[in-house]
């Protein structure tokens, strides 16, 4: 495959000013030279930081209250209690989606309301709320007050006729505000609609719901904890950053997560092959994509099934389903990716500043995925649509940083029928007419708000380390900045003039494991997913993460190369104050 970019090294050094700031605290002379590094290029510096970024506390929760509309949405939810009214939960497919309508139902149930849940079908209803799914809810039932999860945000024409049907609406969501105003609802706890939490996913919103419910009437028999789990489990799969609360719901969530009370998440981990300790890269790479499957083909009511199901038997019969889903995903997804790499070779400049890619026999269910992974190798912003029979086209786009999809989308409103969603992942609909000039106007768009450096991939270096560094008790402290994700990702590791100690061998035809040396250490490493490869002749510089392993009763650390190269001079050095977010491929 031609025109795609190297990457260049680059070796972080923090500001000198958050060093010293580091020696001012307590901690500093019991962390470690490689963890006072960490902290610093990620701002982590004063001393209540530093305590609640490695050891985080539920006490530390703030004040649900503080997000917009929260006193309103709470005296309307528990009037709805006291009235015993119609509630209906109205969600969106993915697991943020999912997970937000299952936390909140339980919330619920747990103060006697007994709420019906809706969720639209991606190819019937599409995302977000629709009058033909507002028309679903009505048929089976009366509706006193509708509750949006992780949509409704934009829904203006579509909720506005039911004030006048005399059904109320609460909207619960994490997406961008709508530039032509807000929804006719008793209260809209968005907070982008506010100054603060900006960062949650819904999930995260409606667990502060419960966290205000609580505080306003408190309930005996009912530990919002033990929920913590579902929302790790949104908050991760939707690629919000990992920062101050988020990090915190998902830290403890993991932990609540390993001795879960919900049979279903039992029956995913179980059916993902999941081993103890569990990280955040377990919910993003196993468990997330399974729950993310059924709503991408099809309905993701298997996966809403799954998350309230509570016994074991079933439980595991839906999870073994979900799986089945996630293989054809699999398949789906290859093929449209072999597809979209032909257009580009066929039809596109691969030196363009941004691609769009589009297809009559493609899945919708799958472009974001397709998406993420076309920007990725490419390093371009990338949408890719799936045109049905009518040619109507539904897209997906995936973004580098410095390129806000959310500004392309609005300076192209003429050309689409709708979009929106978040600067670097957002969703189009578009009439197959204006598919091309849509890919024109892109391109524009992308090189003009973009410099020419900006398309050139950089690997962005945490710390350089020597081997013999990297004792199994570095993991001790290193493990306190887990969980790793968006805004907080995993180290990446780099160490120059390493040497095999043999000759690599090739696992599965694709996996390199091998024996490191430097001065005197020796260290494992493997590198997955390389396939046959032919690697330049040592001494190598590395980049990897490391990983605790047991081998005959004793720990050790694992090298995870992420790429190689013969050594060099020291890479470019750059100071920067945060690291670069990675978009997993979920």
């Amino acid at each position: 495959m031609t025109g795609i970019p190297e990457k260049r090294w680059f070796l972080r050094k923090p500001h000198s000013d958050r060093i010293e700031k580091l020696k001012a605290t307590s901690v500093y002379d019991s962390l470690p030279e490689i963890l006072v590094q960490l902290l610093a290029l990620r701002g982590v510096t004063g001393e209540k930081e530093v305590a609640r970024f490695l050891h985080p506390r539920l006490q530390d929760l703030g004040d649900p209250f503080l997000l917009p509309d929260m006193d309103k949405a709470v005296e309307r939810i528990l009037l709805a209690v006291d009235r015993k009214e119609s509630v209906v939960i109205y969600g969106d497919y993915d697991v943020d989606g999912v997970t937000s309508i299952t936390l909140l139902k339980s919330i619920l149930l747990a103060y006697g309301l007994e709420p019906r849940t809706f969720l639209p079908h991606r190819m019937e209803e599409g995302y977000g709320i629709s009058a033909d799914g507002l028309d679903k809810c009505r048929a089976e039932g009366s509706m006193d007050l509708l509750i949006a999860v992780d949509c409704g945000t934009t829904s203006i024409a579509e909720l506005a006729p039911l004030a006048d049907e005399g059904t109320d609406v609460l909207i619960f969501d994490h997406h961008e505000c709508s530039q032509a105003g807000r929804p006719n609802c008793v209260a809209l706890v968005n907070p982008k609609a506010g100054d603060s939490y900006h960062y949650l996913c819904s999930a995260g919103v409606v667990f502060k719901l419960g966290h205000a419910l609580l505080k306003q009437r408190w309930l005996e028999n009912f530990e919002l904890r033990e929920f913590l789990d579902i929302a790790a489990l949104g908050t991760v799969a939707d690629i919000v950053p990992l920062v101050d609360e988020n990090r915190l719901i998902v830290r403890k969530g993991l932990l609540q997560l390993e001795r879960t009370r919900h049979a279903g998440l039992r029956a995913l981990r179980k059916v993902a092959g999941l081993q103890s300790p569990l990280n955040a890269m377990d919910i993003g790479f196993r468990m997330g994509p399974r729950l993310n499957a059924s709503g991408r083909l099809a309905s993701a009511q298997a996966s809403l099934d799954l998350l309230m199901c509570q016994d074991d038997e079933e439980a595991m019969i839906i999870a073994q389903e979900l799986d089945g889903n996630n293989r054809d995903r699999q398949g789906v997804e290859e093929t449209i990716i072999r597809e979209a790499e032909a257009q580009i070779e066929s039809d596109l400049d691969v030196t363009s500043a941004g691609f769009v890619l589009g297809s009559e026999g493609w899945h919708p269910g799958v472009v974001g995925i397709v998406a993420s992974r076309i920007m990725r190798r490419y390093h371009r912003p990338t949408f890719v649509i799936a045109f049905d029979e009518d040619g109507i086209g539904k897209g997906s786009g995936r973004s580098v940083h410095g390129v806000s999809l959310v500004d392309i989308i609005n300076s192209s409103r003429d050309l689409l029928l709708k979009g929106g969603g978040h600067d670097m992942a957002a969703g189009i609909s578009i009439e197959k007419d204006k598919f091309l000039a849509f890919r024109e106007r892109f391109a524009q768009l992308v090189a003009a708000a973009a410099s020419a450096d900006l398309f050139h991939p950089k690997l962005m270096l945490d710390v350089e380390t020597r081997l013999t560094d990297l004792r199994p008790e570095v993991l001790d402290n290193y493990e306190l900045l887990e969980p790793f994700g968006s805004s907080n990702p995993q180290p990446l590791f780099y160490a120059r003039a390493v040497r095999p100690k043999q000759t690599p061998r090739l696992l599965k035809e694709k996996h390199l494991q091998m024996v490191l040396t430097q001065d005197d250490a020796e260290r494992d490493a493997v590198w997955f997913s390389v396939g046959p490869v032919v690697l330049p002749k040592p001494p190598w510089d590395i980049a990897f993460y490391i990983q605790r392993t047991q081998f005959r009763g004793r720990l050790r650390i694992q090298i995870l190369i992420q790429a190689l190269r013969k050594t060099k001079a020291y890479p470019e050095t750059v100071i920067i104050g945060a690291p670069e977010d990675p978009q997993p491929d979920l």
